[in-house]
């Protein structure tokens, strides 16, 4: 399987630049998957600019119910209807900025997957967690409850101490980190727990992305500001490789 290389754009983007950007995509062969997430009304324009292509597309957020008075919040299926295929749920952002808990992101997976979307479900510790040594305990917590049975999907490592800082953890921190996600992961299920994907968040770019992607269970990136000029997101996915 190809590593996925995902680009959050978060509250960034226009309409004005999404044909130059998906093009500057299509017209570069990757070795990776590439997924684009940018904010919700970009959607549609960028759907119809990855026609044909193998470039994925996915939302940044999704209400856990199907429908109803929900004022500023968006329905899986509509995510799904115009054209989106994955959805990141439970990103630090969110759990911060709107108070999401273990059990609201479980929701809004439940739904998701529902939709038939494929949620990227963001796991990750503080820095005052980190020098606790509660790392891979508050991690361990978020995947117990963040995931609902039968969970399929995509898991995503965020430090939320490395996310916007240009820090990055060393290659033993991922390394042990992600090791003890998969391990996770196989425990709560074990008829899909060793192939879930589980990419690496937190300050990836062109000068790190080689070192991270060549280390053990790291199956991608999901990348933040690096992802807004097409050139510094696919020179981060050409470090790709097969897993």
């Amino acid at each position: 399987m190809r590593q996925i290389i995902a680009g959050n754009w978060k509250m960034n983007g226009t309409l004005a630049g999404v044909t130059a950007y998906a093009g500057a995509l299509r017209a570069q062969a990757s070795p990776a998957t590439l997924i684009i997430c940018p904010p919700f009304p970009l959607l549609p324009a960028f759907a119809s600019a990855f026609a044909g292509s193998d470039i994925g597309l996915g939302a940044q957020d999704c209400h856990a119910n199907a429908s109803g008075a929900h004022t500023g919040d968006v329905a899986a299926g509509l995510i799904k209807e115009v054209g989106a295929a994955y959805v990141i749920l439970g990103h630090s952002e969110r759990r911060a900025d709107h108070a999401e808990s273990n059990a609201v992101v479980a929701g809004k997976v439940k739904a998701a997957l529902a939709a038939g979307l494929a949620p990227i479900v963001c796991v990750g510790e503080s820095e005052t967690e980190r020098d606790a040594g509660e790392a891979e305990d508050v991690v361990r917590t978020q995947l117990t409850h963040s995931l609902p049975e039968e969970f399929i999907g995509l898991v995503a490592y965020e430090p939320i101490w490395a996310i916007g800082t240009g820090r990055t953890p060393t290659p033993a921190d991922i390394t042990a980190m992600h090791a003890a996600i998969r391990a996770a992961l196989v425990a709560q299920f074990p008829k899909t727990g060793a192939t879930t994907p589980i990419l690496y968040g937190g300050s990836a770019k062109p000068s790190n992305a080689g070192a991270i992607l060549a280390l053990p269970e790291v199956g991608g990136a999901l990348v933040g500001g690096a992802s807004l000029q097409a050139a510094e997101f696919l020179a981060i996915a050409a470090s790709a490789r097969v897993v």
